[in-house]
């Protein structure tokens, strides 16, 4: 794509890199088939080709963003499922970041809107503001279908809807704190606690627990370690996403120092999470303080069927189930890591089954089935025609806002792949296959 950036422009590092990206594009349209707004919407402009044109019309011309830029890019779900398929290698993961920053920057929302994602940043990275969040969401539930009827009030009643009946007990495991192998120390790694995983469901994190310390890990949960930044960054407050990868960075790093071994990684529970943990490196490329830390970082970063692909796991008996794997997009699109989960589910005696159309995305990314629930309503059902296709005992997902997207539409139990490999491996049954 031929671009026309003044010299002034480039001068600016965030500029130069948006400009080599959008160089790369050659309008092949490859992108389109794999989007979900556009197999959705039909409408070129929510299409990543159609992005990139208004992206590059906005930054070329050094305009503020307007009410049809947002429209379209909000309408992004950047599951980037379109870098899977760009035979060009457009970087449009951090194209898309960097429009997001700059509509933050330069356009004023409507208040509702603007209430709402303030609303967001301030309870969701932080999991004691949630847990009364969600207490208190039993109370306006019944007021969902009426919010339904007024366009600005929609968003919450999608927030209502997610909300869980029940809220799970903390976790006395996920404490700051050390566990140690239970068999011969032969890997020690840092675990990513999570911000709205360990409230929705903590029993993700003790299976984890369970099964990496049964095969010889140590585990250690940092004190200090907080929100991976995801949510904020995916809105364009970049400052808040910074300042939470920095915090991150030191606590890891500080750990890393503790131990003459180091860690060998930092196992991500939450896909979402570690495709953001995994780009630290990127994130925090011009702050002289952090640029390597954070690179370090995110090296070690590790998805936890990543860090289970490399342990000695022996092939178990036929569990006689049958699980659909949802492949989240942000492990296979944001970190490429397909086949993988898949062979460990496989190898721990379950019969995998695949839906179709797997490289759609399910509608929940991030908050966007908050944001947008229209798009995210049909992108669900969408995915549940095919889950439901495959007649599944169980769905096993590796990403906590997938398992809650797919769970508030259907009926069959839906779980992380870990809480199922613990299972087999040795460990407690998932409580929510306790009828299976």
């Amino acid at each position: 794509m031929q671009t026309n950036f003044s010299l002034g422009q480039l001068a600016d590092p965030k500029t130069a890199e948006a400009e080599s990206i959008l160089r790369r594009c050659v309008h092949c349209g490859f992108c389109t088939a794999t989007c979900p707004t556009y197999v959705t919407l039909g409408d070129e402009l929510d299409s990543p080709r159609g992005r990139i044109y208004l992206i590059k019309d906005m930054l070329e011309n050094g305009r503020a963003a307007d009410e049809d830029v947002v429209t379209h890019i909000d309408r992004c779900l950047s599951c980037l499922a379109c870098t899977t398929t760009c035979p060009s290698g457009v970087d449009y993961m951090h194209l898309v970041d960097h429009a997001r920053q700059h509509i933050e920057e330069t356009y004023r929302r409507p208040l509702a809107d603007r209430l709402l994602r303030g609303l967001l940043a301030a309870v969701l990275p932080y999991p004691g503001r949630m847990r009364v969040a969600l207490a208190l969401s039993r109370f306006g539930r019944p007021f969902a279908p009426l919010m339904d009827q007024v366009k600005a009030l929609k968003p919450l009643a999608a927030m209502l809807r997610l909300a869980p009946g029940e809220i799970p007990y903390p976790s006395a495991l996920q404490r700051p704190g050390r566990h140690a192998a239970k068999t011969e120390r032969k890997g020690r790694v840092a675990l990513l606690t999570g911000c709205a995983q360990s409230v929705l469901d903590p029993a993700i994190n003790d299976a984890t627990i369970a099964l990496l310390t049964r095969f010889g890990t140590e585990i250690v949960l940092p004190k200090g370690e907080g929100c991976c930044g995801a949510l904020v960054h995916h809105m364009g407050r970049e400052e808040d996403a910074l300042a939470a990868a920095r915090r991150n960075v030191d606590v890891w790093t500080a750990e890393i120092g503790k131990d003459p071994d180091g860690l060998d990684a930092i196992v991500i529970t939450a896909s979402g999470c570690g495709t953001v943990i995994k780009d630290y490196g990127h994130m925090l490329r011009h702050d002289p303080a952090y640029a390597e830390k954070a690179a370090k970082v995110s090296a070690l970063a590790k998805d936890v069927s990543e860090y289970l692909g490399g342990l000695d796991l022996q092939q178990q008996p036929d569990k006689g189930v049958t699980v659909a794997y949802h492949s989240a997009c942000s492990l296979q699109h944001g970190q490429k890591v397909t086949a993988l989960p898949k062979r460990l589910l496989q190898l721990a005696g379950f019969t995998v089954r695949e839906p179709a159309e797997g490289h759609l995305c399910c509608g929940s990314a991030g908050t966007y089935n908050i944001l947008q629930p229209e798009i995210a309503e049909q992108l669900k059902a969408r995915k549940l025609r095919n889950l439901m296709a495959v007649k599944p005992d169980v769905i096993a997902a590796g990403n906590i806002g997938c398992m809650t997207q797919i769970g508030s539409g259907i009926e069959v139990p839906v779980v992380h792949s870990v809480e199922l490999l613990n299972w087999a491996f040795g460990g407690d049954r998932p409580h929510k296959l306790k009828d299976l």
